[in-house]
């Protein structure tokens, strides 16, 4: 059982690295997901979403390290990190201030990155073997339901893209998005 575990999580690994999108578990849903960093893959996924560019999109991660090369501190009040960065790992995505260095096609028309650093174990495993945070949006295609079960999954995307099995954690709603420059609750969890 644990070789085919291993070899599912290198394989999505692997295409992660490659440029490719990857499905996984997440808190709530499955998520869709590639490198941050790949223009292309970003683009794909877009694609394959039909999501606007100008929306933006999360980076979620296990720890850290994995995504304050996407944040700037710089303008967040000291009260509001020590107050939300309690609520990490869970369910809450931060918008911070990006760096300038963050490219349009993550953060769209804003110039805040929204990034979570989950409990979720899978997106652990997958973060720590790729070195890196991931693109998290819903695994679902434009108009249905987000997929929270390998049936799902099939049903919409076929088997053209590597999905990591794994049940998602069945939180009832998706992350909370919370703007860590004023507490502003965007959206709640």
């Amino acid at each position: 059982m644990y070789i085919e575990i291993k070899k599912n999580l290198d394989k999505c690994v692997l295409d992660l690295k490659n440029g490719k999108i990857i499905i996984y578990p997440t808190e709530s849903v499955f998520g869709l997901g590639c490198d941050p960093d790949n223009k292309q893959a970003v683009m794909n996924l877009l694609k394959i979403k039909n999501r606007d560019i100008n929306k933006g999109l999360i980076i979620i991660s296990s720890n850290y390290e994995y995504i304050k090369k996407y944040i700037s501190i710089k303008h967040v009040p000291y009260k509001n990190i020590k107050k939300f960065y309690k609520l990490w790992p869970g369910n809450f995505t931060l918008l911070h201030p990006a760096k300038k260095s963050v490219p349009s096609w993550i953060t769209g028309k804003s110039k805040f990155v929204a990034v979570r650093i989950t409990k979720n174990k899978f997106v652990h495993n997958l973060c720590k073997n790729f070195g890196k945070a991931i693109i998290s949006t819903s695994a679902n295609l434009n108009g249905l339901s987000p997929c929270r079960n390998i049936r799902e999954i099939f049903s919409q995307f076929g088997n053209n893209i590597c999905v990591m099995y794994g049940n998602v954690d069945f939180k009832k709603n998706p992350s909370a998005i919370i703007n860590i420059v004023n507490g502003e609750y965007i959206r709640n969890g």
